[in-house]
């Protein structure tokens, strides 16, 4: 390898959405609605699920580890994005890409762990009603959701290590808006193949396990909604799992894209428009989703109101 070619520069330069000073003011200004509403949605779901008795339940427990955690992806990606489109400058250096790329991908393993986890909730509330109050004790919620949050942490640490363990060629451009693992690896000098294999093998695990146990919950769930003798009960269960699998549908569909189907030349850019998606409009939306048609918050935010005085 030429010599000159090895970049020994710190710093990433990430291209960004658009390089039209205009169109950068335009984005900076929804990107940061966006980023206003989502705090505000994922924050008052928390506060709503706490000061609420009726919430106390595993189901919004999980809800507000959700709503946790896609506070803390978007803190750790947006503000970035926001300071490029406003500065025009999108430079990062080694270790806060190194920083970031740890940072979304463990909330990402995490959230991935934890939709299954709130699969197989709702499968133990529909299905086996009898063993529900047992089996999703709070000992038992506490335990499930802390090993999210360490799987996701420790998972990371993989991607992450083996990334960074490549020297990378100059200049050092990513077609991106964030550093990702797929995006930074092309930057490197030597052979990626076996970092690549390891990656793909992690990343289909993280999709695919939690997936089959959401697909199982959800098969089952469908099994129990046409057993049941309760219109009201039926109506309820389906609106809450058809929220839930809306979330889902959102998260794994765009992972899969990126890290999983094969890439091309021309796809680049294509990678970089579905990782706009789940890193501004995912957050966003899955409040939103999840309070549309549930009575239960509804009821929790009339009382809030009232409490206040804003009605």
């Amino acid at each position: 390898m030429d010599t000159d070619t090895f970049n020994t520069s710190t710093e990433f330069i990430l291209v960004g959405l658009s390089n039209d000073r205009k169109t950068q003011i335009l984005l900076f200004v929804v990107i940061l609605l966006i980023y206003i509403f989502t705090l505000v949605g994922n924050a008052g779901i928390i506060i709503l699920v706490r000061t609420d008795s009726h919430l106390h339940t595993p189901m919004y427990f999980f809800l507000t580890q959700l709503s946790s955690m896609e506070i803390c992806y978007v803190n750790s990606t947006i503000p970035q994005i926001l300071a490029h489109l406003l500065d025009g400058h999108a430079g990062l250096s080694l270790i806060h890409c190194a920083l970031q790329m740890y940072t979304t991908l463990a909330l990402a393993t995490a959230e991935a762990l934890l939709l299954a986890v709130m699969a197989y909730d709702r499968y133990l509330a529909i299905c086996r009603p009898l063993v529900y109050a047992i089996a999703m004790g709070r000992r038992h919620q506490v335990q499930l959701a802390s090993a999210c949050w360490i799987g996701g942490l420790c998972g990371a640490v993989v991607g992450v290590s083996l990334t960074f363990s490549h020297p990378f060629c100059g200049p050092c451009c990513i077609n991106h808006v964030i550093c990702e693992i797929p995006m930074v690896l092309r930057l490197a000098c030597n052979d990626t193949h076996i970092t690549e294999t390891i990656i793909f093998v992690f990343v289909a695990m993280v999709i695919f396990c939690p997936v089959s146990i959401i697909l199982s919950s959800y098969g089952l769930i469908l099994l129990s909604l046409f057993q049941m003798q309760s219109a009201s009960g039926l109506c309820k269960a389906f609106s809450t799992c058809s929220s839930h699998l809306a979330v889902v549908i959102m998260f794994y569909a765009p992972a899969t894209f990126v890290y999983i189907v094969p890439r091309t030349g021309a796809s680049l850019d294509d990678d970089k428009r579905v990782a706009l998606f789940y890193i501004v409009i995912t957050p966003l939306l899955n409040p939103i989703i999840y309070t549309l048609r549930n009575k239960d918050v509804h009821a929790a935010m009339a009382k809030v109101i009232h409490k206040w005085g804003l009605r």
